[in-house]
């Protein structure tokens, strides 16, 4: 399968620096997954360890961990990081609505 995910330049920029700042090991990746329900479900974006429910994959030289059940419910968004006004953070869209 080809990645699952995209990450945006902005999100990739955002993910390296975390990882560098905070002197995350490289035992660790970026967690996407949902929250909740998969129908009312918000997605979950984070760092953490692989366990056996885990599809790795190395997007952009970043290590992204979705657990298997998720999967299908994250094929296809995008991953980007914003700063505004109002304060800066992750958004996950529908890849399509970036197009």
């Amino acid at each position: 399968m080809n990645n699952p995910i995209q990450l945006t330049q902005a999100a990739q920029l955002e993910i390296r620096s975390t990882l560098e700042a905070n002197k995350i090991p490289d035992t660790y990746g970026l967690r996407v997954g949902l929250r909740g329900g998969a129908c009312s479900g918000s997605f979950l974006l984070g760092f953490d360890t692989a366990t056996e429910h885990d599809q790795t994959y190395l997007i952009e030289g970043i290590k992204v961990l979705i657990d298997k059940r998720h999967l299908m419910y994250v094929i296809g968004v995008s991953v980007d990081f914003e700063e505004g006004a109002n304060g800066s953070g992750y958004t996950v869209s529908a890849a399509e609505k970036l197009k």
